[in-house]
């Protein structure tokens, strides 16, 4: 049976008066008043409510209080016994879930239900929608200007150890030694043989593979290889062990490591070089879906965008207008940055927050990329990858007609003595081959001598990505392309303020709902210190005061008035103190 309490009708009793004024003040000052006074109504109970009788059973648990609780847990980087702990004695926890009673059915959960109650939010994709709705709700309240954003990714770990090559091998070996047994051990005892067993299983030989020397790594490698092979090859033909994940694991390993040639008893397995093996293989068994990037190394990726506020060397952003998150997305560690940017404008689209400028750096600013977006309507602005600040001349440096975007002059003010467009939609210009010979910058200049003459060839694409190096060199880029920099800050508070470097769950799903609901606990924080900044300057303002609560006009009067501010949905209500 269904259980959802209204938590919208306002009561005809304050139920924390007894707190006093300074405390209350404190409470509402803080993310929990944020949190309870304009995100709390936008948990979506409906999507969880779906998976309950509304008449029949035994009525689940208060279903704000327990979405409520999961998305705290990874605000605050809990574990599953600290939340509980929280919900059951933090007055913080309470107010901002608005629990106003002292029953254990109102401040308990057990582990059991909060492990249930997550799987449900993880089917139903709840992480995105708790995201994008509170985010939302926190622009339109502080009223942010979402045209200026910028993008980047940060790496973040699962709860994985990080494998040598041995140890992958070995692992998976153990993984599925043990659940064949497990599972099936009358298949285990008749065909593993006791040299498998002392080798994998034995407590004595626990953890020897991750102690292999250096000069001994060839010759180990080869013998696991050898095991993993006899063990593919051993039950390929039984259907019923073929189903396990762990046998799955065992073929995945064999085919991303190994390179196995011949049929039947000829069957030969050798090693693939370090550089043969792909970026999407298998990084550690206990987590599958964990791969590599050369640059950042094993794990996810995470994609963020978010707000700034661009102002000038003298100015001061305003505090009470908080940078926001305003996209997160969490993909595997090999997928190029490149695929992130479109399907992160047209999120944003849809939900009217995307920006009309967006920076990033030059893996997103691919030609086609600024192309696409440009038929959006946001300007992307990135470098053009590669070396753009060497001496070389290049296409860069010649003029061009801005019109037909045919070449005028070479950098040396040379015109052109033919210019046309040919058939495959390139611009061939011809120069005097005299001057050319000549040239100090022959070595480095994209104009071609040939026989008949010296020839510049260039596209429509080469054109834009030569205008875009250009103008990377003027003043006006160097300002606006500044502000770029602080999406790295960002991702930095990210993994330290909310644990986001280094997750408590594995798997894509699981990563995907932390990671999400933790850019929105930074979105939460942030928030919090300009909602307190809002909060003491309404109060300064109303009573007079010159510095917030700290004025007082006698020693026995620590306040102008005794009168708690309170602040509310569309008025301002006064409570006695």
């Amino acid at each position: 049976m269904i259980n959802v309490k209204d938590h919208h009708t306002q009561r005809l009793f304050d139920p924390w008066e007894h707190l006093g004024p300074k405390r209350r003040r404190l409470l509402d000052n803080s993310w929990a008043g944020l949190f309870r006074e304009h995100l709390f109504e936008k948990i979506p109970v409906t999507k969880i409510a779906v998976h309950f009788d509304a008449h029949n059973g035994r009525p689940t648990k208060e279903l704000y209080t327990v979405i409520g609780v999961l998305a705290l847990q990874q605000v605050h980087d809990l574990s599953d016994e600290a939340a509980l702990e929280a919900v059951a004695f933090n007055t913080q926890w309470h107010f901002a879930l608005d629990i106003t009673g002292e029953s254990d059915s109102e401040k308990y959960l057990c582990e059991k239900t909060l492990r249930t109650y997550r799987t449900i939010l993880i089917e139903e994709r709840l992480d995105g929608i708790l995201f994008e709705e509170m985010t939302d709700t926190l622009l339109k309240h502080f009223g942010i200007d979402t045209s200026k954003q910028r993008f980047d990714s940060g790496h973040i770990l699962s709860n994985m150890r990080t494998l040598r090559r041995t140890e992958i091998f070995a692992k998976t070996i153990e993984k599925f030694l043990k659940k064949l047994k497990q599972t099936y051990k009358e298949l285990f005892d008749s065909h593993i043989e006791p040299e498998l067993v002392a080798r994998y299983l034995a407590k004595e030989s626990g953890g020897c593979f991750s102690r292999v020397k250096p000069s001994e790594a060839a010759q180990t490698l080869e013998q696991l290889s050898e095991d993993l092979l006899y063990l593919v090859e051993l039950f390929k033909s039984d259907k019923e062990v073929k189903k396990l994940h762990a046998y799955r694991m065992l073929k995945r390993v064999l085919s991303e490591q190994c390179r196995v040639s011949g049929k039947g008893k000829n069957k030969k397995m050798t090693l693939k070089e370090p550089k043969e093996i792909s970026s999407d293989s298998l990084q550690n068994p206990s987590d599958p879906d964990a791969t590599y990037d050369g640059h950042k190394g094993k794990g996810y990726q995470v994609q963020i965008m978010e707000t700034y506020q661009q102002v000038g060397r003298d100015e001061k952003p305003d505090k009470t207008k908080p940078n926001l998150i305003t996209y997160v997305s969490v993909e595997q560690a090999h997928k190029h940055d490149a695929d992130a940017l479109q399907p992160a404008l047209d999120n944003t689209r849809s939900r009217g927050c995307a920006p009309d400028e967006l920076q990033c750096d030059a893996a997103y600013g691919s030609d086609e990329n600024v192309q696409k977006a440009g038929e959006k309507g946001i300007s992307v602005i990135a470098p053009v990858k590669g070396p753009s600040n060497s001496p070389a001349t290049g296409l860069k440096d010649f003029t061009f007609d801005d019109s037909t975007h045919l070449v005028k002059c070479c950098p040396l003010g040379y015109k052109p003595v033919k210019v046309k467009r040919t058939k495959s939609h390139y611009i061939t210009a011809g120069f005097s081959k005299e001057h050319c010979c000549a040239c100090p910058n022959y070595d480095t200049c994209p104009v071609k001598i040939r026989k008949r003459g010296a020839y510049l060839r260039y596209n429509e694409k080469q054109f834009r990505l030569a205008q875009r190096r250009a103008h990377e060199q003027t003043a006006e880029f160097f300002d606006t392309y500044r502000w770029r920099a602080g999406i790295e800050g960002t991702i930095s508070h990210y993994k330290a303020d909310t644990g986001a470097g280094r997750l408590r769950v594995r798997g894509l799903v699981q990563v995907r709902f932390a990671a999400a609901i933790k850019a929105l606990g930074v979105n939460i924080l942030r928030a919090a210190k300009a909602y307190a900044l809002t909060f003491r300057s309404l109060f300064a303002r109303f009573f007079g005061l010159k510095n917030g609560f700290t004025a007082s006009k006698t020693k026995s009067e620590p306040y102008p008035i005794r009168h708690t501010l309170l602040l509310s949905k569309n008025k301002i209500d006064y409570a006695s103190g």
